[in-house]
């Protein structure tokens, strides 16, 4: 069984995701940590992230894995944890960029399908999973929430982490990633039309969670 969960930064996909797979006992593929984990090296690599060609030289000297662990996925980059580092904003703002580049995606899209299909059961979230990943996935849901209120979830979790943080610089970071994963040409951010739509602004995520089991365990 395939669950696709895809939605915008700070929707509350990560976490539903993560606790169907542990609820589940199923494999949990995190999509976008392979798109920061790319943004990591090319940060590190001074390499532009709107050069496609340069990006793909880079990505084929790069090895990305990715390994269950008990907070959801541990991410490694040419060996190294890098879990915690391709977690800021400004990793998030270079895997938009990057996410733009059409055989940047393709590539990983197709890293991405041998993970899902070798997992047989897998949850599997990101921003297309239910449009260009999986379009036949047993169940597809997006998750939303307003600008603000996924503001002020990333700032608390980041806040959580350790990080040094402002709140406006995070809202203004959100609706810049909400631009740029909305109007790029290839794979945009949007519902698949068989999604079922769920609005997280002013719902319990735990309370989400219950509803969304309860959709995967009326298909299993």
């Amino acid at each position: 069984m395939i669950i696709a969960i895809d939605g915008p930064a700070g929707s509350g996909k990560s976490t539903i995701a993560k606790m169907l797979a542990k609820e589940l006992k199923f494999t949990y593929i995190d999509t976008g940590a392979m798109y920061r984990a790319v943004a990591l090296k090319v940060k590190l690599s001074g390499v532009s992230p709107q050069d496609e060609e340069a990006v793909l030289n880079l990505m084929e000297k790069t090895e990305i894995k990715l390994l269950p662990a008990e907070w959801g996925v541990k991410v490694l980059l040419d060996g190294k944890d890098v879990s915690q580092l391709i977690r800021t904003e400004e990793i998030g703002k270079i895997a938009s960029l990057i996410a733009r580049l059409p055989q940047v995606r393709k590539k990983l899209v197709k890293l991405q399908r041998e993970l899902g299909t070798a997992s047989k059961n897998a949850v599997i979230e990101g921003r297309d999973t239910g449009t260009v990943i999986f379009p036949d996935a047993d169940l597809k849901i997006f998750m939303t929430a307003s600008p603000e209120k996924r503001a002020q979830r990333r700032y608390r979790e980041l806040s959580e982490k350790g990080f040094t943080v402002d709140y406006e610089s995070i809202l203004k970071e959100i609706r810049e990633r909400d631009r740029l994963d909305e109007t790029r040409k290839d794979s945009p951010l949007k519902p698949a039309p068989d999604s079922i739509v769920i609005d997280t602004t002013d719902k319990n995520l735990q309370d989400v969670f219950l509803s969304v089991l309860k959709l995967v365990r009326e298909r299993l």
